[in-house]
């Protein structure tokens, strides 16, 4: 089956556009073995991020199996997952 963008493991809760993925598109995103459809909410460019579920702000933003950041604001199902709506927490001397 064709994809359109994947996730590497289960528990991400992103998604790496293969294609540029057009605003109202149902996509096939492969996580792992496996295939979801999901809808897009807005235009996501090839090799950016989309979100495959809801994301309220503070949430940990999970790619590769591991934390790459936090939401600063809701981020809707089918949303770009970008720098403008979340915050690294690597290598910041103002996290504990």
């Amino acid at each position: 089956m064709k994809r359109d963008a994947i996730a590497i493991k289960d528990g991400d809760n992103v998604a790496t556009a293969l294609r540029d993925l057009a605003a109202g598109e149902t996509v096939s995103v492969g996580i792992g073995d496996h295939v979801v459809a999901v809808t897009m909410a807005g235009a996501v460019e090839f090799a950016h991020k989309l979100a495959l579920a809801d994301l309220p702000a503070g949430q940990d933003i999970l790619k590769y199996g591991e934390v790459i950041g936090r939401a600063t604001e809701d981020i809707p199902k089918g949303a770009h997952v970008h720098v403008h709506n979340i915050e690294s927490l690597r290598g910041r001397g103002d996290l504990a």
